[in-house]
């Protein structure tokens, strides 16, 4: 009996990383297997900013996740944030090759080829090219036209670029962590998949990733991505407002964010919060209603920001299933009432879905993106290369390696 396929996701976070090992099922569900997380120092708003300490992270991350599956993947789909993303939309056109004029997996090759023949700096490299829609002639609204008929076939896209200094540090520290990188996946991307239903892909949605160090804001609308913007704010923003507010060490006020934050101070809890001093000062003791004072502010400047890019990005009237909090800041009280009553819409923190095996260690929104790369695996190993929702961009020749190994298995 063939072996099952492996795959492995490492997701770089700015205050961890984790590593998740799955098997993937005949319909590209993972099945996770393994799970490992290591605290990160070397990588700050999205951006590796020490290499030796982002490998020693995903070392202790991979090493943990490798025990707990007794598997050992040889390489993993790795995800890639920070402020040096850039989204634009791009159009291709070509005319359809075939003398029947029956529109072919080649003419697909070709037109996405032509969407991504843009200027791009020589400093910039094209991440995704993620098909929004198709134009067949005079009929658009086309998600997969083959098989289709005619003349002239256009795509409309849209393209991810990165700072290719950034994506170099980014493979660079995973292979001296003793892996190959199967593809580097923009983090809001990875996210999607985890948390959101193809219902509300196609309504029209907004997924905010609250990270430590960045807010990752993605649109989605009719089964597409159609707007990526990452914001150099997060949760990292809070706990030190509460450093300096509260007068506290880093890891206490993490702490107290984590377990007695709420982003709503009226609705907070009036019970006494314990303050650790600095360096052996006595412990203090505040009201639940003052840290939320102090954490209220800043997330209401996060979700406003969020709001000014939904309402630039031209979809924000379009969404019709609202917005979806996901990442470990999303994790703070009320956050959800906030969220509504700034963005004027739905909200709902989203976990992973989707997913089995060892599910109690990933349905978690801290665990989105990292479940996510896994599904963005699934995708592109079962359903032939190509995700429902994006144009992946291959790395050397691993995925033809691996298709081969899922034809053997399936």
């Amino acid at each position: 009996m063939p072996s099952p396929v492996r795959v492995m996701g490492v997701d770089l976070g700015t205050t961890k990383v984790s590593a998740i090992i799955a098997e993937i099922d005949k319909s590209g569900k993972p099945i996770v297997t393994g799970v490992g997380t290591e605290r990160c120092e070397g990588i700050r708003k999205g951006v590796i900013v020490d290499i030796e300490k982002t490998v020693s992270s995903i070392e202790g991350a991979v090493q943990a996740a490798e025990l707990m599956s007794e598997h050992s993947p040889k390489s993993a789909f790795v995800s890639i944030s920070g402020d040096h993303i850039k989204g634009i939309n791009s159009t291709g056109v070509v005319a359809v090759s075939r003398p029947d004029k029956e529109i072919s997996e080649s003419d697909i090759e070709r037109v996405i080829t032509a969407a991504r023949a843009i200027a791009v700096p020589n400093d910039r490299r094209i991440l995704h090219v993620i098909p929004q829609e198709f134009v067949v002639d005079d009929q658009n609204g086309i998600e997969l036209p083959v098989g289709m008929a005619g003349i002239r076939l256009e795509v409309k896209a849209h393209i991810i670029t990165c700072s290719a200094t950034c994506a170099q540090n980014v493979i660079k520290s995973v292979k001296r962590a003793h892996l190959d990188v199967d593809a580097l996946v923009l983090q809001p991307l990875a996210t999607g998949y985890a948390v959101l239903t193809q219902e509300e892909m196609d309504l029209g949605v907004a997924v905010i990733d609250l990270g430590g160090g960045t807010t990752d804001v993605s649109v989605f609308k009719d089964g597409a991505i159609r707007h990526t913007s990452i914001l150099a704010l997060g949760g990292n923003n809070i706990t030190n407002d509460l450093v300096i507010g509260l007068r506290t060490p880093f890891g206490q006020a993490e702490s107290i964010k984590v377990n007695h934050g709420c982003a709503i101070p009226s609705s907070a809890d009036q019970g006494i919060v314990d303050v650790p001093g600095v360096h052996h000062r006595k412990t203090r003791q505040i009201s639940g209603k003052v840290v939320a004072q102090i954490i209220g502010p800043r997330l209401e400047e996060v979700l406003y920001m969020v709001k000014g890019v939904l309402t630039k990005s031209e979809y924000y009237e379009t969404l019709g299933a609202g917005v979806v909090l996901t990442g470990g800041t999303s994790l703070i009280a009320g956050i959800e009432d906030l969220a509504e009553d700034i963005l004027s819409m739905p909200a709902r923190v989203g976990v992973p879905e989707r997913v089995g095996g060892l599910t109690e260690y990933v349905k978690d929104p801290k665990m989105s993106t990292g479940v996510g790369l896994l599904h963005y695996a699934g995708n592109t190993l079962v359903k032939g290369g190509v995700p429902s929702i994006e144009q992946h961009v291959r790395i050397g020749n691993v995925f033809g390696k691996v298709r081969r190994w899922v034809s053997a298995a399936f």
